[in-house]
């Protein structure tokens, strides 16, 4: 009964979590560039904001949850003060006004997704729990709640409005509260050691390991790819019955797709609750490796196909790269959070999991999102989606050959015992 109730309250926890994100993620995109005529390079930048803000952020507030403020404080404190920047931006129609703003917004929301995956840990390891059997279906109804803001603001008009920052804020503040409900996390005070670990920097020294530096690096690598589609899938959809873009077709003016992009964009994250269910089987049977590299090979027929497709005869092909996005991004995401967790001190669990956020959604995203930009204004659609689709199977390629799967050199080690 105990561990039930401790279910529910991370349930809760996680849903709030990335409701919150996806008030706005896919939907900001539209909103930027039909309502205030932003261009692809300037939306792209937007994007790119995360990547600025996870290169830092969430390994400083990785190292403050470790040293100093427990995690499920942190993470309270980083929701309000990330509510308060997005009201603030929801009152500007201006690049420069907008831009510093989300700068602020995001800043304080990227940390939380580590932070929130360390209270999930440090419950289920407290409650003598298994973290791969049991964290996946607690962390399957973030996606539900990714899920359900999508459709709340696209069905209310929100997606193309400031409303969608006004219920992201919303959702922040009540999460906020409730984070100072959740399990406490012990934080490492002790006074001992190098002033590495004084300093709470030990986490950096998981790159001296050839296994996890080669992990971070191909996680920089996949974060690029992951940032392209939330920056433009929205906007490219709508496209198709938008005048003033270049894939502007009279009959698809109407259609479900053009009308209703977020809706659709949406089924990529139905796709993840099935498949984040499926991580604990896949990972039991394949290892980190070969999961991943079903992740890689995902992200290319995402593109492609989003590359394909239209949103009248050719929507079937739109639906379907929707689907394999679950694999896209659960089989590198969730599985990579997994991986850390497994492979880090618990001394230093929530600023492992930082310096990853900041190799995925930090590194790999500012960087992804600014050449995004440029090859779109470069090459135009669909061909962008071609080439992003060339470079997801390169990196599947390079992984395949310089990941060594720690599964396998383990039992070849005990083997050779």
């Amino acid at each position: 009964m105990k561990n039930k109730s401790l279910t529910i309250r991370l349930i809760i926890m996680n849903f709030l979590q990335y409701a919150a994100w996806g008030s706005w993620l896919i939907s900001l995109g539209a909103y930027l560039s039909v309502k205030l005529g932003f261009s692809p390079i300037e939306v792209a930048s937007f994007y790119a904001l995360q990547g600025i803000a996870s290169l830092f952020m969430p390994a400083l507030m990785g190292i403050v949850a470790d040293k100093y403020i427990p995690a499920q404080k942190t993470l309270g404190l980083c929701h309000f003060l990330c509510a308060s920047f997005l009201i603030a931006a929801s009152f500007q129609t201006t690049y420069s006004g907008i831009y510093p703003l989300m700068l602020g917004a995001v800043c304080f929301y990227m940390p939380t997704i580590s932070l929130s995956n360390t209270v999930a840990f440090n419950a289920l390891n407290n409650a003598g729990m298994d973290t791969v059997k049991d964290f996946p279906h607690i962390r399957v109804f973030g996606t539900i709640g990714f899920i359900a803001a999508m459709w709340a603001v696209d069905l209310t008009g929100f997606n193309i409005t400031n409303k969608q920052l006004w219920l992201s804020a919303g959702i922040s503040i009540v999460l906020g509260l409730y984070s100072f409900t959740l399990p406490a996390v012990a934080t490492n005070t002790g006074k001992g050691g190098s002033w590495v670990e004084k300093l709470g920097l030990k986490a950096f020294s998981l790159f001296k390991e050839k296994k996890m530096a080669i992990f971070f690096i191909f996680s920089a690598l996949l974060g690029m790819a992951l940032q392209v589609t939330n920056t433009f899938a929205d906007g490219y959809i709508k496209g198709f019955g938008d005048p003033s873009s270049s894939l502007y077709d009279p009959k698809y003016v109407g259609t479900f797709g053009v009308d209703h992009s977020t809706m659709l964009i949406s089924l990529s994250q139905i796709s993840e609750t099935l498949c984040i269910l499926l991580i604990p089987f896949f990972l039991k049977k394949l290892g980190i490796k070969k999961v991943m590299l079903i992740s890689m090979v995902a992200w290319v027929l995402r593109f492609g196909l989003l590359g394909t497709g239209n949103p009248g005869p050719g929507v079937w092909m739109f639906v379907l790269s929707m689907i394999v996005y679950g694999m896209a991004f659960d089989f590198f995401n969730i599985s990579g959070a997994l991986f850390v967790e497994q492979s880090t001190e618990k001394s230093i669990s929530a600023s492992a999991q930082g310096v990853f956020m900041l190799m995925t959604n930090g590194l790999g995203a500012f960087v992804g999102s600014y050449v995004a930009g440029y090859v779109v204004n470069s090459f135009g659609w669909p061909n962008s989606w071609f080439i992003f689709a060339a470079y997801s199977l390169v990196v599947a390629f390079a992984f395949a050959i310089l990941f060594k799967d720690p599964q396998k050199e383990q039992k070849n080690a005990q083997a050779a015992a």
